[in-house]
């Protein structure tokens, strides 16, 4: 409930600087606002989040019923009843349960997400770094994420956001691995969802770009071998020429 209220206040703080009063009045470059928030019938899931930033702070765990941090530091600092986004939660459900009945039970479309692996960092051997994997355009929200390397499932070092809700009505969603780039590894982002028929394996392996030579010392090592051949072939023309003319008739 105090976050609630600051939450609030903060709100009421941002529309009140962004009021154009007069000229010359302070503009707010922040902002925080409630995230996507849904319930749906499969399973019972959904999801209550705060987003500050479009970066989301925190979001409502159903099943476990407590708020969780996007990190666990955010939670020495605030602190939000979770009562409140289940709250939210239930009035949807209630709608929700409404406007099925009124489609005639008609069932949502499954469309295919889209996937890409990149690393937070330069990739350099033997530094530690982060792999990211990308899930973008997903409907509807019921996904599963994993991560293997080399073809072995990872569950150390993983950790995950909410949902992002994209223009589109489809959704956003990332997940993070904190791994070790060695030579001979390969990793796979593997995603299940209802609109593929297969489950997808995005891959990556390190990508590690091989120095160029010292151009400058190849060069002048040219350069010089040039020079040598050039005088040596001089040499040799003068040498035939002098001959040719000493063995002349005067």
């Amino acid at each position: 409930m105090v976050l609630r209220g600051r939450l609030v206040l903060g709100l009421h703080t941002l529309m009140t600087l962004l009021s154009p009063r007069e000229v010359g009045a302070i503009k707010a470059d922040h902002m925080g606002s409630y995230g996507p928030a849904f319930y749906q019938s499969y399973d019972g899931a959904g999801q209550f989040t705060y987003d500050f930033d479009g970066e989301q702070l925190f979001s409502v765990d159903l099943k476990k019923r407590e708020a969780v941090w996007r990190l666990p530091e955010f939670g020495n600092f605030a602190y939000f009843d979770p009562q409140n986004g289940l709250f939210s939660i239930a009035m949807i459900k209630v709608h929700l349960e409404d406007l099925v009945k009124r489609s005639n039970r008609t069932r949502a479309p499954n469309v295919p997400p889209r996937v890409a692996v990149l690393p937070k960092s330069l990739v350099q051997l033997g530094q530690p770094n982060v792999l990211i994997c990308i899930v973008d355009n997903i409907f509807p929200p019921v996904i599963n994420v994993s991560w293997l390397r080399n073809g072995q499932p990872v569950t150390q070092g993983v950790t995950q956001t909410g949902f992002y809700a994209q223009p589109d009505h489809s959704f956003r969603k990332f997940h993070y691995l904190t791994f070790v780039p060695l030579a001979d590894d390969f990793y796979d982002c593997k995603v299940e969802h209802w609109g593929l028929d297969q489950p997808l394996f995005q891959h990556w392996e390190p990508q590690v770009s091989t120095p160029l030579p010292d151009t400058k010392g190849t060069l002048v090592c040219a350069l010089g071998l040039a020079l040598g051949l050039g005088g040596f072939l001089v040499g040799i023309t003068l040498i035939i020429t002098g001959t040719c003319l000493s063995s002349a008739p005067r």
